[in-house]
């Protein structure tokens, strides 16, 4: 059993890892508050001499914002639909299905995790300019409905599933499509809030590609969007720190509301083989 002094000492350094995590958010939220001048006095003020609320409501005033959200929420959504179809159905063809060169192929599928995405950021602009997709919603999801990470780990939790559970399915007269969706699915949904956590936090958090691929305002995301307070002058502190509270809050809310699914993911969605 611990001591007393044991459990002490792992609490301070848990609290104070804590309070670390949690201080950039913190001093976020502060500095939406200041003014221009009080957000780069040297050396810095924590607290804001008199509360600016109305640095929110100037973040409305000086770019759509509403725009830029629903262009998020749309890709951000259409992309996790796309990423849970094609994982799925990937990860059950490596997994019940027997074909020459399955193994093979998974390896190699693998192998394209290493490759880095400025590889293939030019080739990718180039097809797309082909297609004339450019500046477009399908510029920012198709190019990522189909998920690596996602694949394996469908794949890795499809192998613990017993595969006379398949046949057995079969000789009751089961398609495919059946069996995924009324046994395999069900069971799934561990990997499955993974996935979509790891999914929705990419698309919601992506600057490079929407910022390569779109060149309109209408067509912004978030975080293209807030690169409009960073200027070559200088960044406006006070009004970027409170867009970006603003543009984190969905994400604060779908965890609060998730929580115990998220750590339960996690927990149970381990690595096997």
């Amino acid at each position: 059993m611990r001591s007393s002094g044991t459990k002490i000492i792992v609490y301070l350094l848990l609290t104070a890892i804590s309070l670390a995590m949690v201080f950039p958010f913190g001093l976020m939220i502060l500095t939406s508050l200041k003014t221009q001048a009080e957000s780069i006095t040297v050396p810095p003020k924590l607290l804001p001499a008199v509360p600016q609320w109305v640095n929110y409501l100037n973040v409305w005033r000086q770019i759509p914002l509403l725009r830029y959200f629903m262009n998020t929420v749309i890709v951000t959504v259409l992309t996790l639909l796309g990423v849970i179809v094609t994982s799925t159905l990937a990860a059950f063809a490596f997994s019940f299905k027997e074909f020459k060169g399955r193994d093979l192929s998974f390896m190699a599928l693998l192998a394209m995790m290493m490759i880095p995405q400025p590889v293939y950021l030019v080739p990718a602009y180039v097809i797309l300019a082909k297609l004339h997709w450019l500046d477009t919603f399908y510029a920012m999801i198709v190019p990522w409905v189909v998920n690596i990470l996602s694949i394996f780990l469908m794949r890795q939790h499809f192998k613990t599933i017993p595969l006379s559970l398949y046949e057995a399915s079969k000789m009751d007269g089961a398609g495919d499509l059946q069996f995924i969706w009324h046994i395999l699915l069900p069971v799934s949904k561990p990997v499955l809030i993974t996935i979509s956590l790891f999914s929705v936090i990419g698309s919601w958090n992506s600057f490079l590609w929407p910022l390569i691929v779109t060149n309109s305002e209408k067509m912004r995301p978030l975080q293209v969007g807030l690169a409009y307070f960073s200027q070559e002058q200088g960044s406006l502190w006070p009004s970027l720190m409170s867009a970006s509270t603003m543009v984190i809050m969905p994400l604060i809310v779908f965890y609060i509301f998730a929580q115990k699914q998220i750590t339960e993911s996690f927990v149970s969605s381990g690595i096997k083989e």
